[in-house]
């Protein structure tokens, strides 16, 4: 069954031209972090470092739109930043990308060589549909801090994602919960690519096309669809 992704009027109104590209797969074989995988974050990195000669990621075009947006619904772009500049920042610092699984390298090498926010979330652990909505700030959040499970809620306003059965990504693409995030048990998947004006359209395809490609270089056999 394909999952159902929906965005809220409110939402649409606060971040006119924005636009997702969804991969559902099913079939996947993950696993921890190879060769391979580390060799993508890496060329990820030198991609990064070309399209962006010298400049700091905020300066990019796609990248201060998304700052624009989190200033719009409440939040502090030089606190909590979007995913996307979140690892360009990390890429270009001398430690580097994180290695965390296979499906994680090749969706964050994606994410860093177009400058596009993209996440994944276990198809398995997800409940009914996902929303992108305004949050009314009663939803419940649940992460980990200090080893112990604890419940969040968002503020008022915040755009997030959420399935039935609670958020699963906090401040739009910020932070996922690890409810849904993809492990190295996780067999079918959903990765969402979010792009804003001057980027979407032809550069979150690209991206698209690029991480579909990858999914089924390392998963030959895998059911991909793109939409």
């Amino acid at each position: 069954m394909t999952l159902t992704l929906t965005v809220s009027d409110e939402v649409r109104a606060l971040a006119p031209g924005f636009a997702h590209v969804a991969i559902e797969a099913h079939g996947l074989v993950n696993g921890p972090s190879t060769d391979a995988s580390s060799a993508l974050l890496d060329d990820a990195a030198r991609r990064l470092a070309v399209r962006l000669d010298g400049r700091a990621p905020h300066e990019d075009a796609h990248i201060a739109a998304w700052r624009d947006v989190y200033t719009a619904f409440g939040s502090k772009p030089n606190r909590t930043r979007n995913s996307a500049e979140a690892l360009a920042k990390r890429a270009l610092a001398d430690g580097g990308l994180p290695r965390i699984n296979v499906l994680v390298d090749l969706y964050n090498a994606i994410s860093v060589a177009h400058l596009v926010p993209v996440g994944g979330e276990d198809l398995d652990r997800v409940q009914g549909g996902m929303r992108l909505v305004r949050a009314t700030g009663t939803e419940d959040f649940v992460t980990v801090a200090g080893g112990e499970e604890v419940v969040e809620h968002p503020d008022a306003g915040e755009v997030v994602w959420c399935d039935d059965a609670g958020v699963t990504c906090r401040r739009w693409n910020w932070r996922q919960g690890p409810r849904t995030r993809l492990t190295e048990e996780s067999t079918s998947a959903i990765f969402l690519l979010e792009c804003l004006p001057p980027t979407a359209g032809a550069e979150g395809d690209a991206a698209g096309a690029e991480l579909a490609e990858l999914l089924e270089k390392f998963n030959p056999g895998a059911q991909i669809t793109v939409r």
